[in-house]
This record gives C-alpha cells, sequence and structure tokens, in this order.
C-alpha cells in the first residue's frame, strides 16, 4: 500500500533498508550462532546519522518524530531483529531525559547519542519487578549534593555496553511506587558493574545484562526531572517506545512474509510448486493480511503522537500488541510453510520465529497491555455516562 510518506521518509527507509540488505543480512546468522554484539554495525548506523533520527536539531540530531523513527526500525528488522533491538534500545534509554531532562542533561547527553557515540540504556525491570514494575527495590538515598544508589536490575538490553543508563530507583521508600524517581548513571561512575551476558532464545545479536549498583555515587544533578516523578517519565518513555517495538515485528514478519513465498514459488510437490495449493495460498493470504493492518495502526498511531502527544497510553499499547502477536502467528506460518526446511538453521525463518517471541514479553508483555487497553476504555466510557 502506499502510505504517502514524505521525500525524506522515503529516503530515511530506503537507506535504512539498504544497510539492511548489504551489511546485516550477510553476518545476522553468524552473530546470531555466536552471540557476537554488532559494534561495527552500530558504527555504520552512526555513519547514516540514523542515531540521530529522534534527537532535536539543535543537539545535533535530525529532530524527527515517532513516525520516522518506526519507518528505520521496521527497515532495519527485515535483516536482523537483534541488531534494531540493540539499536532502538539507545532510544528507549534517552527518551527519559529527551521528554523530562533539563536543558544541561539534554547538552550533556543527546549530542554524543545522535552521533552514536555512545548507546543508552533503560533500566527498569528486576527480579521481582517484570510486569509489577511498581515492585522495585533499588534505592536512592541523597548525600548532600549526590545520590547512592543500590540494588540490581535485570534484564537490560545493552547493558554493560552501554554509555548512558536511565535508572529507576526509589528515593522515598515509604511511598512506593510514588516514591520512584528517575537518574543518569554513567558506566564508569563508581559502584556500577555489570553481571553476565545472558543466554536467549532469540535476539541473540543484542546484549542482555544485570546491572548491579553499590553505593554508586552520582551526582545530584543527575535527578530527571523531580523527586517522586520516576514512574510517571517511565510509563511515558514506554508510551512513546512501544511503537517502536510494533515497527521491529512489522520489519520481521515481512522478511518471513517474503521468505515463505520465495520458497512457495520454488517447492515442487506432487509436480507443482506448493504455491498453487490452496491451503498454503490461504495462509500466505492471512500472512499478508495480518501484516498489513498491523502496518497500517503502527504507522496511524506513529503520525498520531508527532502531530499531537499528549495522552496516548491505550494507542501506543495496541501499536505494540497487535504487530507482536501478528510477527509471532506469521513466523510460526513461515516456518510452516517451509516445512523441514524451515525447521533448519540453514534457513532465515527458524531464526526469525525465536525472535520474534521477545517482542510479546519486552516493554510491557502483551497480557499487561490487554490490561492498559482495557482500563482506558473503562475510563474513556465513564465519562461519556
Amino acid at each position: 500500500m502506499d502510505y504517502l510518506l514524505t521525500e525524506e521518509q522515503q529516503m530515511l527507509q530506503e537507506l535504512a533498508l539498504q544497510i539492511a540488505h548489504d551489511r546485516i543480512k550477510p553476518v545476522r546468522a553468524e552473530l546470531d550462532e555466536h552471540e557476537i554484539f554488532p559494534t561495527e554495525l552500530m558504527r555504520d548506523l552512526a555513519q547514516a546519522d540514523l542515531f540521530g533520527v529522534i534527537i532535536p536539531e539543535q543537539y545535533g540530531g535530525l529532530g524527527l518524530g515517532c513516525m520516522e523513527n518506526c519507518l528505520v526500525l521496521e527497515a532495519l528488522s527485515t535483516g536482523c531483529v537483534g541488531i534494531a533491538t540493540t539499536f532502538a534500545a539507545t532510544f528507549l534509554g534517552a527518551y527519559p531525559f529527551l521528554l523530562y531532562g533539563s536543558e544541561d542533561q539534554k547538552k550533556r547527553y543527546l549530542p554524543p547519542l545522535a552521533k552514536g557515540d555512545h548507546l543508552a540504556a533503560f533500566a527498569l525491570t528486576e527480579s521481582q519487578a517484570g510486569s509489577d514494575a511498581g515492585a522495585i527495590q533499588t534505592i536512592a538515598v541523597r548525600d548532600g549534593d549526590s545520590y547512592i544508589l543500590n540494588g540490581t536490575k535485570q534484564w537490560i538490553t545493552n547493558a554493560g555496553e552501554a554509555g548512558i543508563y536511565t535508572v529507576i530507583a526509589l528515593s522515598d521508600r515509604s511511598k512506593g511506587a510514588r516514591g520512584a524517581s528517575a537518574f543518569i548513571v554513567e558506566a564508569d561512575d563508581p559502584g556500577i558493574s555489570f553481571g553476565k551476558k545472558e543466554q536467549k532464545m532469540g535476539i541473540r545479536a543484542s546484549v542482555t545484562r544485570e546491572i548491579v549498583f553499590q553505593n554508586c555515587r552520582i551526582p545530584a544533578n543527575r535527578l530527571i526531572a523531580k523527586e517522586g516523578f520516576g514512574f510517571v517519565i517511565a510509563l511515558k518513555t514506554l508510551d512513546f517506545s512501544r511503537p517502536g517495538v510494533g515497527a521491529l515485528a512489522l520489519g520481521l514478519a515481512q522478511a518471513a512474509l517474503e521468505e515463505a513465498v520465495i520458497f512457495a514459488r520454488e517447492r515442487q510437490q506432487f509436480g507443482h510448486p506448493i504455491i498453487s495449493f490452496q491451503a498454503v495460498q490461504h495462509m500466505l493470504a492471512n500472512m499478508a493480511t495480518q501484516l498489513e493492518a498491523a502496518r497500517a495502526l503502527v504507522y496511524a498511531v506513529a503520525r498520531a503522537i508527532d502531530h499531537d502527544p499528549k495522552e496516548f497510553s491505550k494507542e501506543s499499547a495496541m501499536a505494540k500488541l497487535f504487530p507482536t502477536d501478528m510477527a509471532m502467528q506469521v513466523t510460526t506460518d513461515a516456518v510452516q510453510i517451509l516445512g523441514g526446511h524451515g525447521y533448519m538453521r540453514e534457513y532465515p525463518v527458524e531464526k526469525m520465529m525465536r525472535d520474534a517471541k521477545i517482542l510479546q514479553i519486552f516493554e510491557g508483555t502483551n497480557q499487561i497491555l490487554r490490561n492498559v487497553i482495557g482500563q482506558a476504555l473503562n475510563k474513556e466510557f465513564s465519562k461519556k455516562r
């Protein structure tokens, strides 16, 4: 379909697609197999100025919006979702101070992110605080002109590779979630360390580690906004980032669909290519229709956010929920169409199926997102009565 992209949007999309085709696809199997962090590919993306997409021009970025970011993430994900996740996680880590940071914080941290000199990460999840983010135990105690952080964050994308971390910690334990605050921590701050690299089912080129804070002292001016504002910042950050996860799902599903169609045209059974069989045609038709529906949803939400970024939690949740469920189904069906070939590592669809699963889990499980949508509907209709 023609989504009436501007010339600038088309150029960004084509640039990211070229990188995916020329640089990512040739190495994706090796990076996945050996769990290699894509350092060189991050440099390629930096040289292409893609790290600056959502960062304002006054801080060295391109000053573009959610729609352009989604186009880039979708295009990169046609190559490898693990590599695209590494890239996307920097925006997740940057959104808190991009949205709520002081001018000094923006001037210090946004320019190196725009250049790709540093990656960023977002540290919210803990061992007992996944879907229940309000159960975090990491604490931040004010000590003069510093804060001292203690605690452990779990399953943090880019941990140990990023130079800048946004950390949600309790500055007032007596207030529970209302006592959470957001802080900027640098990789070389005293008292921060990282756990082993986790071995994952999918997105193996992306690095996931624990972050441990042991009397980690940071300057007080690294507090984002004000004390007690941490969960507001975290929730709004996820509202902005979730359409990007939907975009990752679009690129992944597009790649899986293309592999399935190519195989179905070439694979001969009973003297005919299997795409001539109605059962296979129907599977491909469902895959293509679900993909296009998901793309229309993601683009519509992204454009709405860029037009009026006020209250969009429900729509943002939808833009992550539907595409990621779609990608899981489409990649599963792609494996089925390829049959025994699809189950083998020689073919890319088994990796795509493994990669798809995490999209239903991180940045809010799809079950939690259904809660978000349901609660929003209840609130909206209660106002109409």
